[in-house]
């Protein structure tokens, strides 16, 4: 019995299926064969099956999620539909398409190491986006991407640049061809954008001697280069160096794993500054802190920024303080920069009318040298008398017996005693004062000891350091911060010492030569850092 349907049409059903199976067979019919075998053909195909599941999975996603997710999944496909090798593909449930792996690519020879600086931020120069980026190793630019409508692949078409190195995983591609380069004369690339350390080249560093040379033929010390002024970041500069002398703390930036658990990106711009200065195979004899001065923007929410002068002293406690902070995985934990510098005062306050006396313990990072003030005349000659005072005046201050004066936030007698002093001792001296009009620098120099400070000498009532702990109270100056010129235009030196070879050097941004030890006590000191002897 024939159907209505097909009474009405005098078309039976086995007949339009005949021709549905036609049409179908025509719209999914293959291409034309080519002249030549593809090599790459079987790599599209698998290609476009990837393709076929991940539509499949957003489309998924799209249903489930609404347009709001699905807006941000297209997004991240987009960006990341080339970073087959990139770790998180595999927390977003991405399949990896396979990537041929070459050694003899034909366009090494293009490489120009003399333009490549990894030291700024690593974003992309036509998107200006930091996700998925590549270096070129012909120009020393920066895009994004490496798939046919990324800013990378125009730019291997339209400059004829092929070699590129993933900023993040450290891999070399060639573009257009898309394979990967496995070459060990690329190991020197990478080495300069991630320096690494091992535990026995940390151990060596300071009984290091030799020079390092860099790609201009100049030589330079490793740990002793000199750093870029962005602008009016000579204040910056100086602690970076000051620091960069403490031990303890170098060693422990210097191994990225003693810090991988914080999330703070201070700290890992902070570690990677450290291994750039103290890396003996970089291709330029200066580093630039451009990453490392975005961080310190950032967390101090513009307090010391670009093209502002600041306080060595006032950056120096809030790089101290911050680091402690996103270092310690606990709150009431320690961390290397207490280890390093934190000691204990105790502070005696009596009130004015009032017999009572209030006895506290106090921590601190550094302490404050008042010191005397200025002459107001002039001598005969017309000129003013530049005084001069030993340390060992103004450290009386913390002997337990001297007495000191405040007004904030109450009228108040004060003494103070050091009874844990630190491994390593932070003094700035009081030079600067403002007033409603114009602020001041005192010029008093003051004479100190370089070498074998006895502190039990300056403050008698040091206490004796518990068994196990170090018992010295001598010091030697490692660092030694000065100022010169007026309050407001002047600048920032910092004197240095190498412990290789315990030579000086005086550092000014770029600048850096070797001076002797007598010079540094000539300077109009503003911030020192002591380390602590150990006991034989």
């Amino acid at each position: 019995m024939r159907s209505e349907r097909e009474v009405k049409n005098g078309v039976s059903e086995e007949e339009r299926e005949v021709k549905r199976k036609r049409v179908i067979e025509r719209s999914d019919s293959p291409p034309p064969p080519l002249g030549f075998n593809n090599p790459l053909l079987p790599l599209a195909n698998a290609y476009d099956d990837e393709e076929e599941d991940e539509e499949d999975e957003r489309s998924k996603s799209q249903a489930r999620g609404g347009n709001g997710v699905a807006k941000s999944r297209e997004v991240e496909d987009e960006v990341d539909e080339d970073e087959d090798d990139y770790d998180t593909s595999k927390n977003r449930g991405k399949h990896s398409r396979h990537v041929e792996v070459r050694r003899d690519c034909p366009y090494l020879d293009t490489v120009n190491r003399q333009v490549l600086d990894f030291d700024f931020e690593r974003f992309c120069s036509v998107s200006l986006s930091n996700l998925n980026v590549y270096a070129c190793l012909v120009c020393g630019k920066y895009f994004q991407g490496r798939s046919q409508k990324s800013h990378a692949y125009t730019h291997s078409l339209e400059a004829g640049h092929h070699v590129y190195i993933n900023l993040l995983t450290e891999k070399v591609y060639c573009l257009p061809d898309g394979y990967e380069i496995n070459d060990p004369s690329l190991d020197d690339i990478r080495h300069v954008l991630n320096p690494r350390f091992s535990q026995a080249q940390v151990e060596e560093l300071d009984r290091n001697r030799q020079w390092s040379r860099a790609l201009d033929g100049s030589d330079y010390l490793p740990g002793m280069v000199g750093l870029n002024n962005i602008q009016k970041t000579e204040f910056v500069n100086v602690t970076i160096q000051s620091l960069m002398r403490v031990t303890p703390l170098r060693n422990f930036f210097l191994i990225p794993e003693n810090y991988q658990h914080c999330k703070s990106p201070l700290v890992h711009r902070f570690g990677e500054l450290t291994r750039k200065i103290w890396h003996a195979r970089n291709f330029k004899g200066q580093v630039s802190p451009h990453e490392f001065l975005q961080a310190v923007m950032k967390a101090s929410k513009k307090r010391f920024r670009i093209g502002q002068q600041s306080d060595p002293v006032e950056f120096m406690s809030w790089l101290l303080n911050t680091l402690h902070m996103d270092l310690r995985p606990t709150k009431d934990a320690s961390s290397i920069i207490h280890e390093c510098f934190q000691g204990e005062l105790e502070v005696v306050k009596e009130y004015q009318n009032s017999e009572n006396k209030e006895t506290s313990r106090m921590p601190f990072l550094m302490l404050g040298l008042d010191l005397p003030p200025p002459p107001l005349f002039k001598d005969v000659m017309e000129k003013n008398i530049i005084p001069q005072v030993a340390l060992f005046d103004l450290l009386k201050k913390f002997d337990g017996e001297t007495v000191t004066e405040v007004v904030r936030p109450k009228l108040a007698r004060m003494r103070y005693r050091v009874i844990r002093s630190p491994p390593y001792l932070i003094f700035h001296m009081v030079r600067f004062k403002k007033n409603n009009f114009f602020k001041e620098k005192n010029p008093t120099l003051v004479n100190f000891p370089v070498k074998d400070m006895e502190l039990r000498d300056y403050i008698p009532s040091l206490p004796v350091a518990p068994e196990g702990e170090n018992a010295s109270t001598r010091y030697n100056l490692i660092a030694n911060i000065v100022h010169d010129g007026k309050p407001e235009d002047g600048y920032f030196r910092v004197f240095v010492q190498r412990k290789s070879q315990e030579l000086w050097y005086e550092m000014q941004d770029l600048h850096v030569v070797e001076t002797l030890s007598q010079m540094v006590e000539l300077s109009e000191a503003y911030m020192q850092i002591y380390e602590q002897q150990q006991e034989e």
